[in-house]
């Protein structure tokens, strides 16, 4: 970390509960998110509730910017297997957040009041303010504003987990990337820039075209515009090193079909099998799930190719690995070799409208609530 408080911080300096006292003193009220059952964007209810008190090793974030992701959705909906497993309902969804260090817990050290610093969570980031180990939070990069910020962690974690510790990128590689101008696509196309890999980007739109293009693609299918399938096998003819795909059974055969010898595909979603109207059809979901590929494991050892997946949300056993990947993606965006997504914002009280957003397949880069 790059923030130090003082040594000189005194006992008068801190509350009644061993931490150091937020700046303007007394105790406000937090606002958030909550879903007491799953359901549609109604589900999504706005609370207060007191402020959240931190306990030893614990920073306390009054928050700027909260992430959103595909996957709030599917908490929304009750699908989300991490948040039946680890959480359960009632549950404020959130992976990431931003904002200003305000009370630190005992035993904490490097932050002082008024730090700008990014919050991973494991649910509970649509709120005002939210206490976090300390190890969970990092500084923000000064060129970065709080809505940039939270929109790097879930999705660049993901990217770099994927690529880096499951694919192992090699210079002149080819990769395929689906959504490739959403939040982890965009952020795996600039990561295969990093390590001089041929990206060639899958969009849903033409207006999405430009976006991949310039987070780094080589090439960008349009498959609204034909056969991405006859698209990606003219860039590619002996196929692609690693193929991403997040998109589950609409794509997932053609994807695994499209690897060289040695390839990988990496699941990490299955956004077509999922509604556009914010509620679960069931019997669409039940079909999709009985035509999803299964993937023969003796085929696969003398084809070479590999099946491979991704959900952060379950790797919280991997904490120590998540954050060395978190400090390696800061350095890069402080020295500019990675830059901040596109960021689309709305005001918390507006989850619902941001859930219909990202669910209608027309966003591009990441959005953010505003509390």
């Amino acid at each position: 970390m790059d923030a130090h408080r003082d040594a000189g911080d005194s006992a008068a300096d801190r509350d009644g509960r061993g931490a150091l006292a937020p700046a303007g003193g007394g105790l406000t009220r937090v606002r958030r998110i909550v879903i007491e059952r799953p359901g549609g964007y109604d589900a999504l209810r706005h609370v207060e509730s007191p402020d959240p008190l931190p306990k030893p090793g614990e920073v306390r974030l009054r928050v700027e910017a909260c992430g959103v992701n595909y996957a709030d959705g599917i908490i929304r909906m009750g699908l989300y297997e991490s948040a039946k497993r680890l959480h359960g309902y009632p549950i404020t969804p959130g992976f990431e957040v931003a904002g200003v260090v305000d009370a630190v817990g005992d035993g904490v050290e490097g932050w002082q009041l008024g730090d700008r610093a990014i919050g991973v969570t494991l649910f509970g980031g649509y709120t005002s303010a939210i206490c976090l180990p300390a190890d969970r939070v990092f500084a923000t990069p000064a060129s970065m504003s709080s809505a940039q910020a939270a929109a790097l962690p879930t999705v660049f974690l993901t990217a770099w987990f994927m690529a880096h510790q499951q694919v192992y990128p090699r210079a002149g590689e080819r990769w395929l990337v689906h959504s490739a101008a959403g939040g982890v696509g965009g952020a795996l196309l600039q990561l295969a820039r990093l390590a001089g890999v041929e990206a060639t980007g899958v969009v849903g739109a033409a207006h999405k075209i430009d976006a991949a293009k310039a987070l780094g693609a080589t090439h960008v299918i349009d498959k609204s515009a034909g056969d991405w399938v006859a698209a990606a096998k003219a860039i590619a003819p002996d196929g692609f090193h690693a193929v991403f795909d997040a998109n589950g059974v609409s794509t997932l055969q053609a994807s695994f079909d499209a690897l060289a010898p040695m390839g990988k595909l990496v699941i990490y979603g299955f956004a077509s099998m999922l509604p556009k109207d914010g509620r679960v059809n069931w019997l669409k979901l039940a079909w999709d799930w009985w035509r999803t590929p299964r993937f023969n494991p003796l085929a696969m050892t003398t084809s070479n190719r590999s099946v491979l997946a991704a959900n952060l949300s379950f790797l919280s056993a991997e904490a120590p690995r998540l954050r060395e990947g978190m400090l390696w993606l800061l350095e890069r965006f402080a020295d500019g070799r990675l830059v901040p997504p596109p960021v689309e914002a709305f005001p918390l009280v507006d989850a619902a409208q941001a859930h219909r957003r990202i669910e209608s397949g027309q966003s591009v880069g990441k959005l953010v609530l505003l509390p």
